[in-house]
């Protein structure tokens, strides 16, 4: 008997009919690479400050890849991996306008629909060139508990007082305080949650990290039920999320979020919630339009029970420049954070904190508030419409924040991952943010390609719309050129660097 002669070792058959060559062999199998070894755009952020794996070895990364910053600190911003790539592509913030940011973690700064006037003169006297308590204004300490007890604490008999408000200079300053005064503990932190967690974990040693991964599959809702038995097992005492959450546009609202809270005074366990997005809700139903979300609604004795939260002027107000956020809690807490921040960041600007304070009248939050759910619902609406018409359909679309978590699970190697179909926008002009950032994983052992967050990107639809279409357009683009020209382009030479040749230079 013979057998069917066999085709010549250096090519064979592709699925056309068109003869491959061992090199063409050679990409394809590179292209379903399994490791984030043999992964260009994986070693590229590896090997940034900060993400260096701790019990893992990369024998086969080549001598190019350096450091990206030569004195990390502990609280190195994971932007700086995104904007230097970035800057080797051509953006700066100068000629931005020739770009679409889907990355940025912002609202739009200026006039939408109806919303108040923007703030943009600030008129001070001499007494506010001096430094502000640490703690913050007064005045502006006790419009902030106004506006709580107003919004979420009607008829309830325990309100909070400008005792329970410390003024800190932004979200990351807050939560560095918070977590500079607490004890050796274990944390509970989800996964995928906000980026600064993972720094926050990693400086502050005496927290002892703890994760628990959110399933798509339960729309990435947080069980209570197995938070309630993981105290009692695994002797959490302190809890940390964000709430609307960051990436993944859901929230924890209703009795979920009541039993949450009760946590904190059935089992003195320390919830600190981060609800920078209170108010960034998409009801179907107009007559909510102008609701917002907040743990301060279920807090039965404001100075017993251990609930933590951060907001800020910061998204809610559309004002990120001005660095006012707050932290309300127990008493005792906000004396500690006054001394914590003496030594940590120095407390927030002063003339900002006057300036602040008539923003938070009642009703003219109510104003915003309005005029921003109506806005940023129509901007949500439009992006998953025009997802969808190129292929991208949103299987849990956000019901809250202005991010859209999205699964590149189907799309064709290599950009079925975050890290690559980033890398590959970068060469369209478009940011947007890979889904690994999302990841909270403070020790960095695990393989990049492990991680439940490696087939997504993280879209905002912060910016005006103009500059959302010029991002949808540019995806588009990616998605053609795979579909037209194949995958060989994709997946390597990264302009990696602003000085010199991509084959020369290093980034993350």
């Amino acid at each position: 008997m013979t057998s069917e002669p066999s085709s010549p070792p250096s090519t064979r058959p592709s699925r056309a009919g068109t003869p491959l060559h061992f090199k063409d062999v050679l990409l394809d199998a590179l292209k379903r690479y399994k490791h984030e070894d043999e992964s260009e755009a994986h070693q590229i952020y590896r090997q940034s400050a900060g993400h260096k794996a701790r019990t893992l070895s990369f024998p086969r990364l080549s001598t190019l890849m350096k450091k990206l910053f030569r004195n990390p600190t502990p609280w190195f911003n994971r932007c700086h991996i995104l904007f230097r790539p970035a800057q080797a592509n051509g953006f700066n913030y100068a000629s931005s306008h020739e770009w679409s940011n889907l990355g940025q973690g912002a609202p739009e700064v200026g006039p939408i629909p109806d919303a108040p006037d923007r703030p943009v003169k600030v008129e001070y006297d001499y007494d506010a060139l001096e430094y502000a308590p640490t703690t913050g204004v007064k005045k502006l300490r006790e419009a902030v508990a106004h506006l709580y007890n107003a919004t979420y604490r009607q008829g309830k008999a325990s309100q909070y007082t400008y005792e329970n408000v410390c003024i800190v200079p932004g979200g990351r300053a807050g939560l560095s305080r918070v977590a500079a005064v607490i004890g050796d503990v274990y944390c509970s932190y989800q996964v995928p949650d906000y980026t600064a967690y993972d720094q926050m974990l990693s400086a502050f040693k005496r927290l002892v990290p703890v994760p628990t991964a959110l399933e798509p599959e339960n729309h990435y809702n947080l069980d209570i039920g197995q938070v309630k038995k993981d105290i009692r097992t695994q002797g959490l005492a302190v809890i940390i999320a964000s709430n609307p959450r960051n990436p993944t546009g859901q929230v924890i609202r209703g009795n979920d979020l009541k039993e949450l809270v009760d946590i904190s005074r059935e089992s003195a366990t320390t919830v600190i919630l981060d609800e920078f997005y209170s108010w960034y809700i998409y009801y179907e139903n107009e007559k909510n339009i102008g609701k917002s979300i907040s743990s301060a609604e279920y807090v039965d004795d404001v100075n017993k029970d251990s609930v933590v939260i951060v907001d800020g002027l910061t998204k809610n107000w559309r004002l990120p420049g001005w660095r006012i956020c707050w932290v309300i809690g127990p008493k005792n807490l906000i004396t500690a954070l006054s001394q914590s921040g003496s030594f940590l960041d120095g407390g927030a600007n002063h003339p900002l904190q006057l300036a602040a304070i008539p923003l938070l009248d009642p009703e003219h939050v109510h104003k915003e508030k309005v005029a921003l759910q109506k806005h940023f619902k129509m901007k949500r609406d439009h992006v998953l419409k025009r997802l969808k018409a190129i292929g991208l359909e949103v299987k849990i679309p956000p019901v809250a924040t202005f991010y859209i978590w999205l699964n590149l699970e189907n799309l064709p190697d290599p950009i079925n991952n975050g890290l690559t179909f980033f890398e590959e926008l970068l060469k369209e002009k478009t940011i947007v943010i890979p889904g690994i950032f999302f990841d909270i994983n403070p020790a960095h052992r695990r393989n990049l390609f492990s991680s439940p967050c490696h087939h997504f990107v993280r879209l905002s639809f912060g910016p005006p719309l103009e500059d959302l279409d010029q991002g949808i357009d540019a995806i588009a683009r990616v998605l053609r050129k795979a579909k037209k020209e194949g995958m060989r382009s994709f997946g390597h030479s990264y302009k990696k660097s602003i000085e010199g040749p991509a084959s020369l230079a290093t980034h993350v």
